[in-house]
C-alpha cells in the first residue's frame, strides 16, 4: 500500500471516529471514553517503562490520587472540576515526587516490587480515610462543564477525553525528538552512560516518573467526572497490572500503542465479561484473570514488542527530516598548546585485596597525544574510569586544567570538557546514528521538558544536528546517519563513539581501545582524524592493544603493568625498555 493511499485512510478513519458518537450506541462511545481515559494511563507507562526502562505496576495508584482530589474538592467543598484538575495535578506531582526520590534509586526487580508497595498502600489509604468515604467511596461528582456546556453525558464528554489524549501523544512525540527525549531513551543505556554525557541520571528518571504520574493524573480527572462516583476498587493492583498490559500489547516502545493496547485490552475484558458466565457460570470471576494470563503468554511468543511495532515493519517507513545547515553550536576555547590539562597524582584504587590502580602519576599537556599501555589487567581502564569520574580514587587526586576533579561526579567532569568512549561499546542500539552522536551535544544545550514538548527549542535542535551530521562526516557515516546505531558493523560503532565524544566539544578526549575490530585501512584513517584533532588544539588520552596503531601515533607513552606504573617516556624509548618487552612478552625480546 503506498504511502499516499495510507494517508487517505488515515484521514477516513479519523473522521468516521469523530463522528462515533453519533454513528453508534451510547454503551459503544462509553467504551471509547474508557479506552481514551485508560490509553492516557499507557502513554505513561510507555513513556516510563518502555522508553525509560523503568517498570512500574503502582500507576492505578496515581490515577486514584487525582481521582480522590478532585471528587474531594469539588463535593465537599464546591470547587469547579477545572480547580479539582489543579488539586490533582498537583497533588499528584507532589506524592510522586516524594515517592519517586525514594524509589528510583533502586535498581532492577527491586523498583518493580517498591511499585507494587506503595501502590497497595495508596489504596489501602483510599478506604480508610473518613473524608473520602472509605471503601463505599464519593458519589455525586459533579461533571465537567465549558461555561455553559455541561460535559455529562457519555457523547459530550467523548471529544474532551480524546482532545486530550491526542493532545498530550503530540507532547511525548514531540518531547522524544528532542534534548530531554533522547535523554530519557539514554537511561536504558546504564548510568554509567548517560552521566559521560553530562545527563543527570537520577534527576532525568524522577522528572520522567512525575510525568508519567500527571498522565495518569489526567486520567483520574477525567474518569472521576465521567463515572460522576469513585471508590478504591479501580486503583487497586489489578489495575496497575491491566494498565502495563496494555502498553504491552500495545507495544511498550511505541507511543501508539498506548492507545492500540488499551482498546483491545478493554474490549477484550469486555467480551469476556460477556461470554465467560455463559462457559464457566458462577466461577467466571476467578476465570478472567487465567484468560487473560494465557493472552498475555501468547503475545510475549507471537509478538514480544507489542502490535504497533509488528504493523509497523509491514508500513513505509517513514522518512527522517533532513539535517539542514545552521548556526554552529557555541564551542569552548581550548587551552594554549602545552599548557597542562591533565595531572594524575599518586592515583590509587583497591577493589577488597586487588590493587587495580596503585601510586600512578603522570601528566598531560595540551594538544598532546598520550597513549596508555599495557598488558591485558594492567588497570589501564581502570584508570581511565577515576579520570572520568565513573569510579572514586581511594587516593591520590585528579587535577584537569588546574581543578581538582578527584571527588567530582561524573556528569559534572563530563560538563567540565572531558568526553570518552569505553572498552565495550556503549550505544542506544534502537536510536539513529545521528541521535546518538545528538547525544554527545546534552551538554552544549539548554532546552528543558517544556520547550521540547511545545517545540520552543528548534533553533537550538537545528544547531544541535548540524554539529552532530559534522561529526559523523568526519568519522565516514554521514549516509548512514539514520540507521539504527544496533545495525552498523562493530567497527562503525566505535567510530560512532567517537563521533559522540566529540560532538561534546571536549578539551580532553579519552579514548578505550578504540582502533579494536577495524581493518587495516579503518585504522589508518582513524589514525589520520586523530592527528588533525592533535592539530586543531585537542588533548587526547587513549588505551589501546594495537602497539603500531599507538607507536605510529601518539607523542608519548605511559606503561602499566598489575596496577603500577613501569615507566613513561616517547615510543623509541618504549620500544627499547627492557621492562616493556618482559611485561608484554613474559621475558626479555
Amino acid at each position: 500500500m503506498t504511502a499516499r493511499r495510507l494517508r487517505l485512510l488515515g484521514v477516513v478513519a479519523v473522521a468516521l471516529f469523530a463522528l462515533a458518537p453519533a454513528l453508534v450506541s451510547p454503551f459503544s462511545v462509553t467504551l471509547l471514553n474508557f479506552i481514551g481515559i485508560y490509553a492516557l494511563v499507557a502513554l505513561g507507562i510507555v513513556l516510563l517503562t518502555g522508553v525509560g526502562g523503568m517498570l512500574s505496576f503502582g500507576q492505578a495508584a496515581f490515577v486514584g490520587v487525582a481521582a480522590y482530589a478532585t471528587a474531594w474538592a469539588t463535593t465537599a467543598h464546591g470547587w469547579s472540576p477545572w480547580l479539582g484538575l489543579i488539586l490533582a495535578l498537583v497533588l499528584t506531582a507532589a506524592v510522586a515526587t516524594v515517592v519517586g526520590s525514594v524509589t528510583l534509586r533502586l535498581g532492577g526487580h527491586f523498583l518493580s516490587l517498591s511499585t507494587i508497595a506503595w501502590g497497595l498502600a495508596i489504596y489501602f489509604l483510599f478506604g480508610n480515610i473518613d473524608a473520602l468515604g472509605h471503601f463505599t467511596g464519593i458519589s455525586d461528582v459533579p461533571p465537567i462543564a465549558i461555561g455553559a456546556l455541561s460535559l455529562g453525558s457519555g457523547a459530550a464528554i467523548f471529544y474532551l477525553i480524546w482532545g486530550v489524549l491526542i493532545a498530550a501523544w503530540l507532547l511525548a512525540a514531540n518531547l522524544l525528538d528532542a534534548r530531554q527525549g533522547r535523554a530519557i531513551r539514554a537511561l536504558r543505556g546504564g548510568r554509567i552512560l548517560v552521566e559521560s554525557l553530562g545527563i543527570d541520571a537520577f534527576r532525568i528518571k524522577l522528572a520522567t516518573f512525575v510525568l508519567a504520574a500527571l498522565l495518569s493524573a489526567l486520567s483520574g480527572w477525567l474518569q472521576a467526572h465521567m463515572t460522576r462516583f469513585v471508590s478504591p476498587a479501580p486503583f487497586d493492583a489489578t489495575a496497575g497490572i491491566f494498565y502495563l498490559l496494555m502498553a504491552m500489547v500495545g507495544g511498550i516502545g511505541a507511543l501508539g500503542g498506548a492507545a492500540v493496547g488499551a482498546a483491545i485490552v478493554t474490549l477484550l475484558r469486555n467480551s469476556i465479561q460477556d461470554y465467560l458466565p455463559l462457559v464457566a457460570p458462577g466461577v467466571a470471576g476467578q476465570l478472567e484473570i487465567v484468560v487473560f494470563s494465557v493472552m498475555f503468554i501468547l503475545l510475549l511468543q507471537r509478538a514480544r514488542t507489542g502490535l504497533v511495532p509488528l504493523a509497523l515493519r509491514y508500513l513505509p517507513a517513514a522518512k527522517p527530516a533532513p539535517v539542514v545547515d545552521a548556526r554552529p553550536l557555541p564551542r569552548r576555547p581550548q587551552p594554549p598548546r602545552g599548557e597542562p590539562v591533565l595531572r594524575v597524582e599518586a592515583l590509587s584504587r583497591r577493589f577488597g585485596g586487588l590493587v587495580a590502580v596503585n601510586q600512578v602519576s603522570f601528566a598531560l599537556g595540551a594538544g598532546e597525544i598520550l597513549g596508555l599501555i599495557g598488558p591485558n589487567g594492567a588497570g589501564k581502564t581502570t584508570m581511565f574510569n577515576l579520570i572520568t569520574g565513573a569510579l572514586r580514587a581511594d587516593g591520590g587526586r585528579v587535577l584537569f586544567c588546574g581543578t581538582d576533579i578527584t571527588r567530582t561526579p561524573q556528569r559534572h567532569i563530563a560538563r567540565a570538557g572531558i568526553a570518552r568512549t569505553f572498552q565495550h561499546v556503549k550505544l542506544r542500539p534502537a536510536m539513529s546514528a545521528l541521535d546518538n552522536v545528538l547525544l554527545g551535544t546534552y551538554a552544549r544545550t539548554r532546552a528543558g521538558f517544556v520547550a521540547g514538548a511545545l517545540r520552543l527549542d528548534r533553533g537550538e535542535e537545528a544547531q544541535a544536528r548540524f554539529e552532530a551530521m559534522r561529526q559523523l562526516r568526519r568519522i565516514g557515516l554521514a549516509d548512514r546517519a539514520f540507521d539504527p546505531a544496533g545495525a552498523l558493523p562493530l567497527a562503525n560503532q566505535r567510530l560512532l563513539e567517537i563521533a559522540r565524544a566529540l560532538a561534546a566539544d571536549p578539551v580532553l578526549l579519552v579514548l578505550d581501545e578504540p582502533a579494536a575490530g577495524l581493518r587495516r585501512l579503518e585504522k589508518e584513517a582513524l589514525a589520520r582524524l586523530l592527528v588533525a584533532l592533535r592539530g586543531e588544539g585537542l588533548t587526547i588520552l587513549l588505551v589501546e592493544h594495537d602497539m603500531d596503531f599507538v607507536m605510529g601515533l601518539v607523542d608519548r607513552c605511559v606503561v602499566m603493568d598489575f596496577g603500577a606504573k613501569l615507566c613513561e617516556g616517547v615510543p623509541v624509548e618504549i620500544r627499547r625498555d627492557v621492562r616493556v618487552q618482559e611485561a608484554y612478552l613474559g621475558s626479555v625480546a
